[in-house]
């Protein structure tokens, strides 16, 4: 079933979007119950990028009110983008130290999941980790490596921004957490990424590069780094040439029973090669 059409706010010249009351009534129902779900699931880095942000639990925040607090901790900032956008201007926004945030918020009647990504996601998943340098390094270098990388290999390259940014759990000294944005902007992944019913393993460049996944269901397969300021060191590899190498060798079998045809399937992008980040 088709969900609703989403078209992002229009930004003023400093930067800030008139959001109505749905919207930020929208946006305090998501925050409240995403900050008792997060509690002993997400990791400290996460918690404390929380904390510096401090973000408004009454109405949604405004991109510059972020910048400024980004810009001190890392020199990162976040763009008002459309949801969709090209791999090419995603990865360039990266490398320039900017998030793409789509200006729109769910509505009510798809309060728990949709495959957009809206300012939730972006902001409350995202943001508060780029107040921390591993990270934000890593996403900086990331969009510098894949704006070097051949167009046709972005899908699989995007594989490693979706199993880290995206769905990326890490051990700490109290169990495994999650500092994936895709997870802890999720009333239902938080909860579930920590249960036995996802297989998780240790987190390994070749194996992500050659792992397919899917968008639209809860993650069968987590990879773990052995701690967080591993994000330091992942980019030290040789990423393309390892790329090249997952591309001789092949995708690994699916963790997901075949899609029906009117699924979105493997890999992050549309039929046009636009990017849901």
């Amino acid at each position: 079933m088709k969900g609703h059409t989403y078209i992002s706010n229009p930004v003023d010249e400093k930067g800030y979007v008139e959001w109505n009351d749905t919207e930020n009534e929208t946006w305090s129902k998501l925050i409240h119950r995403q900050k008792d779900i997060i509690q002993g699931r997400a990791c400290q880095q996460y918690l404390d990028g929380l904390d510096i942000l401090n973000f408004p639990d009454d109405r949604v925040p405004q991109i510059p009110d972020i910048n400024k607090v980004l810009d001190k901790c890392t020199g990162w900032g976040v763009a008002p983008v459309p949801a969709i956008i090209q791999p090419a201007a995603f990865f360039d926004l990266l490398a320039n130290k900017r998030f793409p945030a789509a200006t729109f918020i769910r509505t009510p009647e798809e309060m728990d999941y949709l495959q957009e990504p809206d300012i939730f996601h972006e902001v409350y998943g995202h943001t508060p980790l780029l107040t921390n340098q591993a990270y934000a390094d890593f996403m900086e270098t990331f969009g510098q490596i894949a704006l070097k990388a051949d167009p046709k290999d972005r899908r699989r390259l995007f594989r490693l921004f979706w199993f880290t940014i995206e769905f990326g759990l890490v051990k700490t000294d109290q169990g495994l957490r999650a500092y994936g944005g895709g997870i802890l902007s999720s009333i239902g992944e938080t909860q579930y990424c920590l249960t036995d019913e996802p297989e998780t393993t240790p987190f390994d460049i070749l194996e992500v590069l050659r792992t397919p996944y899917r968008i639209d269901i809860m993650q069968p397969l987590y990879f773990v780094l052995e701690d967080f300021d591993r994000l330091f060191t992942i980019l030290d590899a040789d990423v393309l040439g390892i790329l090249a190498k997952a591309k001789e060798m092949g995708d690994l079998p699916p963790k997901f029973p075949p899609k029906e045809s009117q699924v979105k399937s493997l890999d992050d992008e549309d039929e046009n090669g636009a990017m849901r980040c």
